[in-house]
């Protein structure tokens, strides 16, 4: 026993001595960092391996750091390639940087190929996966807002799997359709619908994508011609990569909640307010009352959002495959409603020789959502507070009751002696059915041969498959008992099916002539059918609610409606690459596309661009300025269309059913002329010329790209008045033209790169909009609502109303027109002439925001990560259509909580007027707001855990989103449109489903 315990103490002598002569052999280590040239790098990180201990290097790039004599140093800076160094012994180590040339072969998608980043002579931004995923996003758009400079995204409805608008560069048309063309893995697809839709793109799974590439230009855009006026999103999904099998899980879970709620009477000021209108005492101990019901407490819930996706991918130098699964499900704030999603992705690649290349890619998604309405188009009246759950929780009188004793839904008409039937119970809709089902399936087969060194043809066969299925049914048992009737009882059943298919055969070449030139050439012959047909059958007058919508049989009315459409769109490009030094690059680019939708006059467009770059830095006279990394200039100018502006058959002579008759008690069905043929109808046309610069400072520490671009839409499909001895109401035809130019600025730094890696990226857009022609000349000014206008010179969706000028004061000469009352709106005789009519209503706000910008920010240490994300916008006006209704004391409705200080004799508020039965508020500036606003998008911590054996990583994070917004705005939410993807009524808040905020963990772990 003692012998062991001498032997165990002169092991630890042993150590202690050791340790005493290492530590003695460690001292202080200096020395030079320098780049090829022979400048010194400063900033540049030195660490000694396997530690943390380092330093940067000073601005001469020199340093010093205390480390053992066999130590090995390690050098480091962004832009140049890591270097080690083995100290043996020496106080002095010096190190030479070499530049890493990965950033010039950097590869971006440009559609039908690939360039090497510093290539690009149009305006592409790139934004990669993880970027994209930060957010607990639905779908791919969500992932870019404020990420990429010129591409304004505007979540429309905060509803599970809403509606989501997409503008680059500004809205290009008028009645056509401004979102961008996206492609998927070659699969051209489009975003649409209305506010209380779900949006197409949530059918597509985030997780799978790779990356996205936005193609804003017109050189960048117009290899994809007559569907690239508004852009183009270039979506990449994952593929398969020689060697190891990957397996990854990637899992979280989360909580969503309202970001606010809007403050508003309780019952004993609601029932006094009800004592004042009507002069009664309906309410005879107001103050007894106290709270009252909370509506919006009973609408809104927490509610859990949860996503899970299990990825495998590998292969081998003859076969790549990626598979994945995810399972997507998000609960709304506002209860019963919900968007649940399950997809599959598979990609294959195969090398059948070494000439032959196959594969595939197949993406499918089943999607359910159970909506609720929100967002009225309705102005000032009932509609507002009868036709949505959010005007129906903020109108409902505090003073009822929401359930009865049994527990069923208590309709407002059968209490209060039936004096609130105008106002409904909100939780009526939170009982209607409507649920929609979606199955789609994205299917890409290809083959690629190569025929001759550097000659390669590609064809590929592409289908969209897309089935629908809406269910709706409203009960009986919402309906008052002394209401129902025969056609008590409201069902629907709509079933859709899209089939989209699209072949493509590409001829590629590519050379180098010597040492210096490179060439390219594509040529590409492609054809495009896309089918659509739809069944509706709606029913009212039912028993009972036992089968709701699923015996349509059993309704006593009922009525039928079918559909059925085709088009087709054949397409022919050309386009040529050329190089010189990796200096100067132009690229040319035509295509012809011809449109079955357009008249027998235009079937076919030509739409030319071309583009050219000067990368200055590769000139010898910049070989000195070391400061700068790149610099490269770039030039566009383009012509690209838009067919999506209209539907299938516009062109023809139409006919449609004109009602029926009974004719000697047969009954008919008539059939009347609907359209006026146009032979010379044709696509819009957009000419767009760009100016771009792209820089990289300190050894690409540092960089910028800046772009600015005029934009010029023309032919615009626009619904022209007839006069009515044509026998026709309207022509849609190519009048209109716009106008779109902006600035676009992108902004990276890394300004850490040692120990702890710090790196903040930001951009900002200013685009200026304006209608420079609505009709030839024929028409200035149109309104599309009560307060929104087309009007030349102006930019889409200006409002024009009555000025807003205080309340109507006691011993004040009341001017004729609007709310000519005591106590009642006034608004300002702008002409002096003695009256209000139309001649007074002016512009009073514009929705278009005069910047909107982005900016993050990301730094790790050690093994945790910290990012954050910030978006905004400026100078948007939003028109506030709630307050019309909402702060109008007509009576049988509750209000915002403003109204308390309403215009009284002995309070003379010159804001909220007095409490009048049946009163309007006119239409005025009243209601328009800044809707400017700065929103903490992210914030999300994550720590990566040491290596476990048979697990490469495992990462968890908690992440916080929409945590805070920073506006003046006095509604739920200021990034908002009741009229969706509209593009002439924007900024239109009538009470949109809000969007949350949420707080979440999840885990990420590869195999």
């Amino acid at each position: 026993m003692q012998k062991k315990i001498r032997v165990l103490l002169g092991l630890l002598c042993l150590s202690l001595s050791l340790a005493q002569i290492t530590y003695a052999q460690s001292g202080n280590v200096s020395g030079k960092v320098s780049d090829e040239k022979g400048e010194g790098v400063p900033g540049a990180s030195v660490t000694v391996k396997g530690t943390q201990v380092g330093t940067l290097t000073n601005v001469d790039g020199t340093y010093s750091v205390d480390a053992p004599a066999n130590a090995t140093l390690v050098f480091s800076f962004v832009g140049y390639l890591k270097e080690e160094v083995a100290i043996n012994n020496r106080s002095t180590v010096d190190a030479v940087l070499k530049v890493d040339t990965k950033s010039l072969e950097e590869v971006v998608v440009v559609g039908y190929g690939t360039q090497r980043k510093v290539e690009t002579t149009g305006s592409i931004a790139s934004i990669k996966s993880d970027e994209l995923t930060q957010l607990p996003i639905t779908n791919v758009a969500q992932g870019l807002q404020s990420r990429v400079s010129g591409v304004q995204i505007n979540q429309n409805s905060g509803s599970p799997g809403g509606n989501i608008s997409v503008r680059i560069r500004g809205t290009n048309s008028i009645n056509g359709n401004a979102e961008p063309l996206y492609v998927i893995d070659g699969i051209q697809i489009s975003n649409s619908g209305g506010i209380n839709d779900v949006s197409p793109l949530s059918t597509i799974n985030p997780n799978d994508i790779e990356s996205v590439e936005v193609l804003k230009d017109a050189s960048a855009s117009a290899i994809y011609g007559a569907r690239a006026a508004n852009g183009v999103i270039l979506i990449t999904t994952k593929r398969g990569k020689a060697g190891k099998t990957n397996v990854s899980i990637e899992s979280y879970y989360g909580v969503q909640q309202v970001t606010k709620k809007l403050d508003v009477l309780n019952a004993a000021e609601f029932a006094q307010l009800e004592n004042e209108t009507f002069k009664n005492k309906a309410y005879p101990d107001p103050a007894g009352l106290g709270e009252g019901i909370d509506w919006q407490d009973l609408i809104f819930q927490k509610a859990p959002i949860q996503n899970h996706q299990l990825t495998i991918s590998g292969g081998t130098k003859k076969t790549q495959l990626s598979i994945s699964a995810n399972y997507f499900d998000q609960d709304g704030v506002i209860i019963n409603s919900d968007f649940k999603r399950f997809t599959y992705r598979l990609n294959v690649d195969h090398n059948v020789s070494k000439k032959l290349r196959v594969g595939t890619s197949v993406m499918g998604s089943f999607s359910n959502n159970n909506g609720i309405d929100a967002g009225s188009t309705s102005v000032g009246d009932a509609g507002v507070v009868t036709g949505t759950v959010l005007g129906a929780a903020i109108g409902a009188p505090p003073t009822l009751q929401p359930y009865k004793p049994d527990g069923s839904i208590f309709p407002f008409a059968e209490q209060g002696n039936g004096q609130y039937r105008e106002v409904i119970n909100p939780l009526n809709y939170t009982s209607i059915l409507q649920k929609r089902n979606f199955k789609r399936a994205l299917i890409n087969l290809y083959g690629e041969y190569t025929i001759l060194p550097g000659l390669t043809y590609r064809a590929s066969f592409n289908a969209d498959l897309d089935s629908r299925i809406y269910d709706t049914y409203l009960p009986i048992s919402i309906i008052a008992v002394k209401d129902r009737n025969d056609n008590s009882g409201t069902a629907n059943k709509f079933n859709s099916n899209f089939l989209g298919l699209l072949h493509e055969s590409v001829l590629s070449y590519g050379t180098k002539i010597g040492d210096h030139h490179s060439l390219k050439f594509t040529g590409l012959f492609a054809t495009q059918v896309e089918k659509y047909n739809n069944n509706q059958i709606s029913a009212n007058g039912f028993p009972n609610d036992a089968t709701r919508n699923e015996a349509l049989q059993l309704a006593l009315n009922r009525t039928v409606s079918s559909s059925r459409n085709m088009q087709r769109l054949d397409s022919y490009m050309g386009r040529v690459n050329y190089g010189f030094k990796d200096r100067y690059f132009v690229d040319v680019t035509a295509r012809v596309d011809g449109s079955s939708k357009f008249g027998a006059n235009h079937k076919y467009g030509f739409f030319p661009a071309v583009s050219a770059a000067w990368r200055l830095i590769e000139e010898p006279f910049m070989k000195d300025v070391n400061w700068l990394s790149d610099l490269k200039l770039r030039g566009s100018y383009g012509i690209t269309g838009n067919a999506g502006g209209i539907d299938p058959y516009q062109s023809l002579a139409t006919v449609q059913s004109g009602g029926g008759y009974d004719i000697n008690h047969t009954y008919f069905t008539a059939i009347r002329p609907s359209g006026i043929s146009n032979p010379d109808l044709r696509w819009e046309k957009s000419t767009q010329t760009n100016i771009g610069i792209d820089a990289s400072l300190l050894n690409n520490r540092f960089s910028l790209i800046v772009d600015y671009y005029i934009k010029k839409t023309e032919d615009l499909l626009y619904i022209k008045t007839l006069p009515l001895s044509s026998g026709y109401s309207s022509i849609t035809g190519n009048y209109g033209s716009l106008e779109n130019k902006g600035l676009e600025i992108a902004a990276s730094a890394n300004l850490l790169d040692g120990p702890v890696k710090w790196s903040i990226n930001g951009n900002l857009t200013i685009n200026r909009n304006k209608v420079l022609d609505l009709d030839g000349g024929t028409t200035d000014e149109r309104f599309i609502t009560n307060y929104t206008v087309l009007k030349v010179g102006q930019p889409l969706g200006v409002f024009k109303t009555y000025v807003f000028d205080g309340i109507n004061q006691t011993g004040e000469a009341i001017i004729p027109g609007y709310d000519g009352r005591l106590g009642g709106h006034k608004v300002k005789d702008l002409n002096n002439d003695g009256a209000i009519n139309s001649a007074d209503q002016i512009i009073t706000g514009n929705p278009n925001p005069k910047f909107i910008y982005g900016f993050s920010t990301n730094l790790t240490f050690k093994n945790f990560d910290l990012s954050a994300f910030f978006s905004g916008t400026e100078g948007n006006d939003i028109y506030n259509v709630s307050r019309l209704s909402f702060e109008n004391p007509l009576g049988q409705r509750n209000l915002f909580q403003g109204v308390e200080n309403r215009w009284t004799p002995e309070n003379p508020s010159n804001q909220y007027v007095s409490p009048a039965v049946a009163g309007r508020l006119p239409i005025s500036s009243y209601a328009v707001e800044d809707g400017s606003y700065l929103r903490f998008k992210n914030l999300m911590l994550g720590y990566t855990l040491p290596t476990i054996k048979g697990i490469s990583r495992i990462r968890v994070y908690v992440s916080g989103n929409n945590l805070f917004t920073f506006t003046k705005y006095s509604g739920f939410d200021p990034e908002v449109n009741t009229y969706a993807n509209s593009n002439t009524t924007i900024g239109i808040d009538n009470l949109v489903y809000p969007q949350s905020k949420s707080f979440l963990g999840g885990i990420q772990l590869t195999f």
